[in-house]
């Protein structure tokens, strides 16, 4: 972890720079305003009562736009999971001013300053976020977890909830939480196991604000908490992906697994790493030996990150069953519909599905469209992502030129080694041939420079 003091603003005018580059929505439109303020007055007229059920959200401390609220209760020795996902289809209407605009952005995005957000605030931090205390339209998913983890979906109804709570990653307690909560994410997590899924996840560098012009550049690996709490979400959407597979519908996202010459690269990487990776074991049950706390084991995750091609969005085609093979399931994104177009559309296919009704021709054609836009957005949040890293990095570094570093080698290719500093949250490249993943070496930085937002190292000695 490593303090950057912004006294001079270089770090806020350098995101001001990326914001530029990357055409970030500085503000809504008065049109698209002027929509979400009508449309945070609909009252929910649509929706069953659930006040009565005990929902808490689950969040990283700052969120406001939260889109999932929970509730966890007995069937026997099944568990049903209530998961009630912000109504956004409640407030946006096709085509209408608010509708357009989402289309034009796909995500939110997100800056250590601030974000862009999908809807005005007044809808994602406003009517359709599920704040504490207050009443809230959703669509709630129960979701059926048998003793297995198998989970299938049960059933889907539009209604108002009151969540009681707004639970923190980082501060949250077992006693805050319903009483079934470690079981269920059990269940979910045993069931990953048995299906050969990998849902390992490296820490990756982050830039957070902690006020008063000061700022973090740190490795941040997940919570505990965080991953318990990515079990509900992972089931909820399964359920939903099958249950929309099963009716020839739906968008889904698909990820495919490294192919055999790139596992064998990786059984290169492992050894070069000083990893034992028994001969007949395969890459998944290595994986799950995997932690994500240790520095040659990160690095070999991000190897393997890497080797995987890309996950991306695509819609329902008869004969083929869509697959995401880090999740070893048909998956499908439902859960965000505050933050990614492509969930407001999939729930309501998933609301019609479970209803025996039919899904809506206007969400049938949105499926066909979403997945050059959704790639769209992913490319360009990505692209932010590391221009700000970028940015952290060579602030953190301006006025070191000249000094030596130690560094781990975490991967090496033709354009030279990716290496990742010992004693720094930073990762860059250095040419030189010779070393291999896993061999430490001496680099000296020559060159840190914020407007480029590019630090350059060469070999020391």
């Amino acid at each position: 972890m490593k303090t950057l003091i912004d006294s001079t603003h270089a770090l806020i005018g350098g995101l001001a720079a990326i914001r530029r580059q990357f055409n970030v929505p500085e503000q809504f439109p008065p049109a698209v305003l002027a929509a979400a303020d009508s449309a945070a007055r609909r009252q929910p007229t649509a929706h069953a009562d659930r006040t009565d059920r005990p929902f808490v959200t689950l969040d990283p401390a700052t969120s406001t736009d939260l889109d999932q609220a929970f509730a966890i209760e007995r069937s026997g020795n099944d568990l049903l999971l209530h998961y009630a996902i912000a109504d956004v289809a409640w407030f946006v209407g096709d085509s209408d001013a608010i509708d357009r605009e989402a289309w034009q952005r796909g995500t939110t995005i997100y800056l250590p300053d601030g974000r862009a957000g999908l809807y005005p605030p007044v809808l994602a931090e406003g009517a359709a976020s599920l704040l504490p205390a207050v009443i809230r339209p959703a669509v709630i998913f129960t979701t059926r977890i048998d003793g297995d983890g198998n989970a299938r979906l049960d059933g889907a109804e539009r209604a108002i909830i009151r969540s009681s709570a707004k639970l923190a990653y980082d501060a949250v307690k077992a006693s805050d939480l319903p009483a079934d909560f470690d079981e269920l994410a059990r269940r979910i997590e045993a069931a990953e196991s048995r299906r050969g899924a990998a849902r390992v996840d490296p820490p990756e560098q982050e830039v957070d604000a902690l006020g008063d012009g000061r700022y973090q550049l740190l490795f941040r690996p997940r919570l505990r908490s965080e991953e318990q709490n990515a079990t509900l979400s992972l089931a909820s959407n399964m359920a939903i992906a099958d249950a929309l597979l099963a009716a020839r519908t739906g968008l889904f996202r698909v990820m495919p697994e490294p192919d055999e010459q790139a596992v064998q690269r990786l059984r290169q990487s492992a050894r070069a790493l000083g990893l034992s990776w028994p001969e007949m074991e395969t890459l998944v049950q290595f994986e799950k030996t995997l932690d994500p706390a240790d520095s040659s084991h990160a690095a070999f995750m991000l190897a393997v990150r890497r080797a995987s091609g890309g996950a991306s969005y695509v819609p329902y085609r008869d004969g083929i069953v869509p697959w995401h093979a880090p999740m070893a399931a048909t998956y499908a994104h439902a859960t965000a519909p505050l933050r990614r177009l492509a969930d407001r559309y999939v729930v309501r296919a998933a609301l019609a599905v479970a209803n025996g009704q039919p899904v809506p021709p206007e969400v049938s054609a949105a499926f066909e469209e979403l997945p050059a836009v959704m790639a769209r957005a992913d490319a360009r949040d990505g692209q932010i992502d590391r221009n700000v890293i970028d940015l952290a990095e060579a602030l953190m570094l301006q006025g070191s030129e000249g000094t030596t570093f130690d560094a781990v080698v975490t991967d090496a290719d033709e354009h030279g080694l990716r290496i990742q500093l010992c004693e720094l949250p930073i990762v860059a490249r250095v040419r030189g041939p010779g070393e291999k993943p896993g061999d430490r070496i001496r680099i000296k930085l020559t060159s840190a420079d914020p407007l480029q937002r590019r630090i350059i190292f060469e070999r020391a000695g």
